[in-house]
């Protein structure tokens, strides 16, 4: 099954959840990841992926036109401003919508941002646990 997940700055959220899909659903699935106004993996992103196991240090954000023209089965907006941005993906066989809080927007010291992101993590975790679930 190939899956786009799509976010606005492809740093947190749709990093998190490609990474996790690509660790727990295995050669299943074709996973990718993008955003509407990509910008660089949150180094915090790649921290709390390591806790879990997950080596995302060479990750990169990518824009979602880097996948226009291209085939998906779903497509998963892991945050409100990118549905709104992409309320139809071309060349989606299947859409849904995740809506998980910006972790990056957390503006306090480390320890919380730590904090935030783990809990969006571990959302993003048992949203793709359901979601490997279901599909066998």
């Amino acid at each position: 099954m190939r899956v786009l997940f799509l976010c606005v700055g492809n740093s947190a959220r749709s990093q998190m959840a490609e990474a996790i899909l690509e660790h727990r659903g295995g050669e299943r699935f074709d996973v990718e990841s993008a955003g509407t106004n990509a910008t660089a993996v949150n180094p915090l992103t790649v921290a709390v992926l390591a806790e879990i196991g997950i080596d995302w240090s060479g990750a990169r954000s990518k824009p979602v036109t880097e996948f226009l023209g291209q085939s998906f089965d779903l497509v998963i907006t892991v945050c409100d401003e990118a549905r709104e941005a992409c309320p139809v993906f071309p060349g989606a066989t299947r859409q849904l919508h995740w809506s998980f809080r910006d972790p990056a927007a957390v503006v306090s010291p480390t320890e919380a941002r730590l904090a935030a992101f783990r809990a969006v993590r571990d959302e993003i975790d048992r949203a793709i646990r359901t979601l490997v679930a279901s599909d066998r």
